[in-house]
């Protein structure tokens, strides 16, 4: 009788296991931006700067800026900019504060990424219980990773694939404005 017992509690835990992951669902995935959101607030804090800009070294006339608020917040902005001159000046003059306002507020807007990183930690698919939620816009869409794609109206293979499309591009952006930082 034993045995059985045995056996039965096995498989009930084997069954419980099994439906946690399946429940856990998007909350598994990790964000591959996490190190690089790391590494780019250790630069700006050890270079006491909460904000940095660079050109985009693979598209002409990009830019990536980012607005650093130590501790709580990162928002990062990849666009094009039509007067590629006056953001060229500005980066030379390390007014890089200047080129986040520019590059969000007046860039050509079908160009424009935006990502708010809501804990520096990079752009996760879920949030803590009452966290702040991670986004990530273009110009005809907007995502807000907060782990519930049924409210978004998506499946669930829909999210995972906008999460890892904005974590991918997130991560890039974070990589030119590292790049940047290190020279």
């Amino acid at each position: 009788m034993k045995p059985t017992l045995v056996r039965v509690g096995t498989f009930l835990a084997i069954g419980l296991f099994v439906l946690g992951v399946a429940a856990s669902g998007v909350s598994a995935q990790e964000s591959k931006s996490t190190t690089a959101a790391k590494t780019l607030t250790d630069l700006l804090d050890a270079r006491s700067l909460n904000a940095m800009a660079a050109k985009e070294p693979n598209q002409q006339d990009f830019y990536v800026a980012a607005l650093y608020f130590k501790g709580s917040q990162l928002l990062v902005v990849k666009a094009r900019y039509a007067v590629a001159l006056y953001i060229t000046e500005k980066l030379q003059k390390r007014e890089y504060r200047e080129v986040y306002i520019d590059l969000n507020s007046a860039s050509i807007p079908e160009s424009k990424i935006l990502v708010v990183d809501s804990k520096c930690d990079g752009v996760m698919a879920t949030r803590d219980e009452n966290g702040p939620i991670d986004t990530y816009e273009t110009a005809t869409k907007r995502y807000s990773f907060d782990g519930d794609w049924k409210k978004a109206k998506m499946t669930e293979e829909e999210y995972r694939k906008a999460h890892a499309e904005a974590d991918d591009a997130y991560l890039h952006m974070l990589n030119v404005l590292i790049a940047q930082l290190k020279k």
